[in-house]
């Protein structure tokens, strides 16, 4: 009889964990949760101070009757699921289901996978923090009650099969504000200034860029400013070099670990999370779910140790960070690398990337600031106020930045010239070599990506490190968010430029709108949301989302009961709902919108939602409908144009007679496709149905054609009896006999069948 049995989430865990106990430890994997709420009603008894009515899933059965026979066989049972809420539940589950008492059971916890921090937790065991495992209970019982509650109403009032949640709601909310926030915007031109200069002092003539301060709105403007230069005497009014420290950034938390490895290495939230959950399972870094930039007195004195090893002693600088997160969850440690002297692993080559950027962050954390010199120049002119702006940072000392800088958002990105300035004093001559004036448009907002959507979800205090991941997957899965690229456009812009006492101009191509992996609302992503604020605007409210986070935080320190907590969110959110369903069915937010009028018939264009998605119709006076066409992907009911719309009615296209018959291009249900008589062709990825031209509908065409051919001649026949022939089918080979249709076994080899093989499965088969 073994001594011990350890209970963990994941077999991957379980095995780094019986490396470093002995053999008296049997360790175990639940599998993660072994219970969970009821899927058949509600799964909550509300009259009963919101009791759960957990089960116990049928795939995870066989796992539980091992460990309920397992728990029996020892002695002493561990349970050592994670160190978060979640975890703390986990534990409680199985307490209950197998029948541990729950203040006598050992629980142990630890944020990494090393010898040292397990035979710590199995010399310091704790019981089961009851109030860890309500807060679980209250996030999980009260996502229920709103999943349950409003999907109906969305069911009756806006289309079947649509659901909603109570963070992601809120999350697709954001999405939904910023497209419309894109949509409203209207693009401007302006012309802003760019002087090339030198100092009359300087034989060498170095070259210096400065920005006007003062830009534009229109063509006449800039070129009346350029005449104005000529004969003009540019003079330095300031020069000032100040030397500034950058400190480096603290250690990983969840959020900024997905905010930096999704604009570092280019990876989804739900993929940072997959590996960084086999890392730390490995062993190789501390736990993944963390508010904390804190890190252990153990862990700084191994950073000094590396630093000083790798760079020297005056890049090292040993502090800790304080976490500002309020209600930081749980949080015992940053995510860093278990061992800091382990600089590279072996693993997959995403285990390996994120790996290295988690090394190098918490490393480049205990070093020293970078010392730079920050230079600004000022040029006065002296018949007019404007002036003329020049900066450049110098780095002196690089400090962290030898081992890691943090990256920003795209759209925080700014347009600084940065570089080296010459030494310039104030009241010397500077001349110009160029003035250009060159036409900048505004650009609208940006949308999300997932590492800018978590940003804005942690600023506004929605959801928790465990959340960020699943709550993006959820919206995207339910078909209210879209992932996209979109393909940059060309636009020309003028430059106007002054060079001696003579203005050239030249027209300059610049690409514009390029987007990669951006976060787009759908039409019925758009629809739901509208509904969803008309109705349920308490429950869309950031504040109160975030307040709600707030009280699970109380429930998980102690100061309120979870099932009080529940009662006051429930009631007034069942009264809503109530009301929601007394109101008329008018689906006013799924009303069409007119676009216009098509010049051709004189029908009225409309978009809106129809049965299988966004729509374009045509519709007459007494609102007969005639033809429709589907949007084309990435294309909204509104935004979209009449000009667009009418583009859409563009298919069915006939691209002329070929043997007699119309040579067809249109969009199905199956998507888009060439027909020539009873001859469907589906077109290729890059194929579009609107400019896809004949030679390239024909080559399709035969393709298919030649492919049909094939299928149709028997893969083997049989002297014995003509009617036995083996087929080539969509699904694989079959046996073809009489007029009905036979399965052939899973590896059956086609040309080693005999006709007595044949007889064989035909007899034993079902059709």
């Amino acid at each position: 009889m073994q001594e011990n049995l350890v209970i963990v989430e994941s077999p991957a865990k379980a095995k780094t964990i019986e490396k470093f106990l002995g053999k008296d430890y049997m360790v175990k994997s639940s599998f993660g949760h072994i219970r969970d709420l009821a899927k058949k009603g509600l799964g909550i008894n509300i009259e009963n101070e919101f009791e759960p009515v957990y089960e116990i899933p049928e795939d995870k059965r066989k796992v539980v009757d091992e460990l309920s026979r397992l728990s029996r066989e020892v002695k002493t049972v561990w349970l050592a699921s994670d160190e978060d809420r979640e975890g703390e539940a986990i534990a409680w589950h199985l307490a209950k289901v197998l029948n541990l008492p729950i203040d006598r059971t050992k629980r142990i916890v630890f944020h990494e996978i090393t010898q040292r921090a397990i035979l710590a937790a199995i010399e310091n065991p704790r019981s089961i923090d009851l109030n860890l495992v309500n807060a679980q209970q209250a996030r999980r019982v009260l996502d229920r009650l709103v999943g349950f509650e409003l999907s109906p109403v969305l069911w009756k009032k806006v289309r079947p099969a649509l659901s909603a949640g109570r963070v992601q709601s809120v999350a697709v909310r954001l999405i939904v504000e910023r497209e419309r926030d894109i949509i409203n915007f209207n693009t401007s031109a302006q012309y802003r200034v760019v002087g090339q200069f030198y100092s009359s002092e300087d034989t060498s003539k170095t070259l210096f860029k400065a920005t006007l301060s003062q830009a534009f709105a229109t063509r006449q403007e800039a070129e009346a400013f350029l005449h104005s230069c000529v004969g003009e005497r540019f003079t330095i009014s300031k020069a000032e070099e100040k030397p500034v420290q950058r400190f480096a950034a603290p250690p990983f938390t969840t959020s900024t670990l997905q905010q930096e490895a999704g604009r570092k290495l280019g990876m989804s939230v739900s993929q940072i999370m997959s590996v960084a959950q086999k890392l730390y399972e490995q062993g190789l870094i501390t736990y993944m779910r963390t508010d904390s930039v804190n890190l252990s007195q153990m862990a700084i004195t191994q950073c000094k140790n590396e630093i000083t090893r790798l760079f020297g002693a005056k890049y090292s600088y040993p502090h800790n960070f304080k976490t500002k997160t309020k209600g930081a969850q749980e949080a015992h440690e940053a995510i860093r690398p278990s061992y800091i002297e382990r600089q590279e692993i072996e693993g997959t080559a995403a285990e390996k990337r994120l790996y290295e950027l988690i090394w190098k962050r918490t490393v480049a954390s205990q070093m020293v600031p970078a010392e730079l010199d920050r230079t600004t120049i000022v040029v006065d002119m002296s018949k007019r106020s404007e002036q003329f702006v020049a900066q450049g940072e110098v780095v002196r000392f690089d400090g962290f930045m030898r081992l890691y800088s943090e990256s920003v958002d795209e759209d925080a990105q700014s347009e600084s010239e940065g570089g080296i300035l010459p030494k310039m004093e104030v009241g010397d001559s500077v001349i110009p070599t160029t003035i250009t004036a060159m036409e900048r448009y505004s650009v609208a907002p940006t949308r999300y990506n997932e590492a800018a959507l978590v940003k804005r979800l942690e600023e506004l205090g929605i959801g928790r490190p465990s959340t960020y991941a699943p709550t993006i997957t959820t919206i995207i899965n339910r078909g209210y968010v879209v992932k996209q690229n979109r393909d940059g456009q060309k636009r020309q812009v003028l430059h106007l430029t002054l060079s001696g006492d003579k203005i050239s101009e030249k027209m300059v191509t610049e690409s514009y709108g390029k987007e990669k992996n951006r976060l787009a609302p759908t039409d019925i992503g758009m629809v739901v949301n509208d509904y969803l604020e008309m109705q349920f605007a308490s429950i869309m409210d950031y504040h109160f989302t975030a307040n709600v986070e707030k009280e699970f935080d109380r429930v998980a320190e102690g100061e309120i009961t979870w099932t009080d907590m529940i009662r006051d969110f429930y009631d007034p959110f069942h009264k809503l709902v109530d009301g929601a369903v007394g109101t008329q069915s008018d689906r006013s937010v799924q009303s069409a919108r007119v676009l216009g009028v098509d010049p051709k018939t004189g029908l009225t264009v409309k978009a809106r939602i129809g049965r299988y998605g966004p729509m374009v119709e045509l519709v007459s006076e007494d609102g007969e409908k005639g033809q429709f066409a589907s949007l084309k992907k990435g294309q909204l009911i509104e935004s979209i144009t009449l000009e667009e719309a009418l583009e859409l009615f563009a298919l069915p296209r006939n691209l002329g007679d070929l043997d007699g018959e119309p040579l067809m291009v249109g969009v199905g249900k199956f998507g888009p496709y060439v027909r020539h008589g009873k001859t469907f062709a589906s077109l290729q990825k890059g194929d579009d149905p609107y400019t896809v031209s004949r030679e390239r509908a024909e080559e399709l065409l035969k393709e298919t054609i030649e492919k049909q051919r094939v299928a149709s001649e028997p893969l083997r026949t049989f002297p014995e009896d003509s009617a036995m022939v083996v087929k080539s089918g969509q699904y694989g080979p079959y046996i073809a006999y009489n007029g009905k249709n036979y399965r052939l076994p899973k590896g059956t080899k086609v040309e080693s069948l005999s006709y007595t093989d044949c007889q064989r499965i035909v007899a034993k088969s079902k059709k």
